[in-house]
């Protein structure tokens, strides 16, 4: 039985600026820079690519023609997207990851996404005016660190988390037609301010040098990034920092492409529509993203002083201090820029996630807007505040490992095995074709069969036994000879064992560090509990939703 869909999108492009939106994110301008360092480089760029190509468009391909599938039955959430492809019951427990990683990223993306408004404000306060380097980067330490803030907002970290959900929420509410105002408005913005970024990145040449570093040049960090080497195509380590990327960029393995595209209507093009918000997207973070914090730092404190300090925080840590360098007025426009394109690459995702909630409570439940969005903004709150006190003892990155690497991989994995091996290649071929504006490349069927799960495989198993240092040939030599394969910390197995936590520990040199540590691993701990907790919570959600489901058929039957 077909279910008329209550709600649509309202114009084609409307559409793909908020699929677009919810692929372009923070990830776009502070991961992709720092994953192209750490990583070579250059030597980044041609696995990234390759990974583009052989999984990123298929999984684009495939959440797109799940979604519209699942919508034309009248499910917009991934449980019962997934059951209505397959026989099998428990698939639809798989689809639980489509509601579950959308509600714990956006407990800690928010709160990401509330620092990006708080600089705008401190920016337009001329709050980093006349501050060192240092003092730049200590603010941000006494932001996240609560109750150390001393702009005269008490607990400010909690204030802007706070506003930020409520925004999230409100503009929730509206529905589809709010997300899509969001990213009408959002989208075009960001590509605004990070078009000016990268003008000043591509002119700012050896200009910024100075007597500190005199050979400092931007020209060294756009030459980084854009020098191919052909040796990393033999690095396992490249290729899955690569794959991983692929992931975060694309925002696929989430379920909200899936939920998106289930209010397309039945014969609308979807694989025009996932290939045009795909590239937007590689647009934003390979051109933009490369254009802006690595070749402005390298500018003005050099290239050796990036691949030393690359990380997350430059965004936050460094970039307001060298603004600065641009004069006052400049400087003003440059951090609310900036820090305004984070903010809407940020807020065009977590509106993504908060809408697989309110389609699984509404199709399920009956649940109307309000009480969807309103929900879905308590239950970040709960789950999120824990990532605001607790940030400095690992709850933040617990967060993010579990629910923003590993339930991506997971899902994406279950997905890809159903669509191409159960629910069947061809079927699913034939659904991405329905009103497809184009023609097909024929060799995606046998990528989205073999290449795209082989892939997916080799990325959760790199995962789960993460050799030492990360050291992929040193690690199969050592297994050929006979010595066996050590696993990293930072491997699966080894996180869910605290292995590294408990060396910490063992090795603690005094009393206060051995109190810290352990505190350290009570929270670390207390995280993945709560995250657990709300797993389980939602299985039994989904469970009852499935009982409400056969009841209701079989009254029918007996009708």
């Amino acid at each position: 039985m077909v279910i008329k869909q209550t709600e649509a999108w309202g114009t084609r492009v409307g559409l793909i600026l908020a699929m677009a939106g919810n692929a372009v994110g923070l990830g776009n301008f502070l991961r992709f820079p720092v994953q192209a360092v750490n990583n070579g480089g250059g030597a980044f760029i041609i696995p990234y690519l390759v990974c583009f190509l052989l999984m990123g468009i298929p999984l684009l391909w495939i959440e797109w023609s799940m979604g519209r599938y699942g919508g034309r039955s009248g499910n917009h959430s991934t449980p019962f997207i997934l059951d209505n492809m397959t026989k099998r019951a428990f698939w639809k427990y798989f689809g639980v990851f489509g509601i579950f990683t959308n509600i714990a990223v956006a407990a800690y993306y928010c709160y990401i996404e509330s620092w990006t408004m708080s600089y705008v404000w401190h920016s337009l306060q001329g709050t980093f005016v006349g501050l060192s380097q240092t003092e730049v980067a200590q603010f941000f330490t006494n932001y996240v660190d609560i109750g150390q803030s001393s702009t005269g907002i008490p607990y400010e970290a909690v204030v802007f988390y706070i506003a930020c959900l409520a925004l999230n929420t409100f503009i929730l509410s509206r529905g589809l037609r709010g997300v899509e105002r969001a990213a009408q408005i959002g989208m075009p913005l960001l590509i605004l301010f990070g078009a000016f970024l990268a003008f000043k990145g591509l002119t700012l040449g050896t200009s910024g040098a100075t007597a500190e570093v005199p050979d400092a040049s931007a020209w060294d960090g756009l030459n980084f990034l854009w020098t191919p080497q052909y040796d990393s195509l033999a690095n396992p380590k490249v290729w899955l920092a690569a794959a991983g990327q692929i992931f975060f960029t694309l925002s696929v393995g989430m379920g909200t492409i899936h939920c998106y595209a289930a209010y397309v209507r039945s014969k609308d093009d979807i694989a025009l529509n996932a290939l045009t918000s795909g590239f937007t997207n590689e647009f934003v973070e390979v051109v933009l993203g490369s254009l802006i914090v690595v070749p402005i730092a390298a500018g003005y404190l050099g290239m050796d002083w990036v691949k030393e300090n690359a990380g997350f925080g430059m965004a936050f840590q460094t970039m307001p201090f060298l603004f600065e360098k641009w004069g006052p007025v400049l400087s003003t426009m440059a951090g609310v820029m900036w820090f305004g394109l984070l903010f809407f690459a940020g807020i065009t995702s977590s509106l993504a996630m908060g809408t697989p909630w309110m389609g699984f409570m509404r199709d399920e439940f009956g649940w109307g807007r309000n009480k969807g969005a309103i929900t879905f903004g308590l239950v970040v709150l709960a789950l999120g505040l824990p990532t605001v006190f607790f940030f400095q003892y690992g709850v933040f990155d617990e967060y993010d490992y579990w629910a923003g690497t590993v339930s991506l991989v997971v899902f994406a994995l279950a997905e890809t095995i159903l669509f191409a091996w159960i629910f069947g290649v061809h079927r699913g071929w034939d659904e991405l074709k329905r009103g497809a504006d184009i023609e097909l490349p024929v060799i995606y069927r046998p990528i989205i069969k073999y290449v795209t799960p082989a892939m997916l495989s080799v990325v959760f198993l790199g995962s789960l036994f993460t050799p030492v240092g990360n050291e992929w040939q040193d690690a199969f030599a050592s297994l050929f000879a006979g010595n066996g394969w050590q696993l990293d910390d930072s491997s699966l197995v080894n996180m869910v064992a605290n292995t590294g936590l408990n060396k910490q520990i063992a090795a603690a040199i005094d009393v206060e560090q051995l109190q810290q540590l352990k505190d350290r691993k009570f929270y670390t701990n207390m995280a993945r509990a709560l995250l657990s907790l709300t797993f389980l919570g939602l299985c039994a959600l989904v469970y009852v939703a499935g009982l409400r489901r056969a009841r209701n058929e079989q009254n029918t039957t007996n009708a």
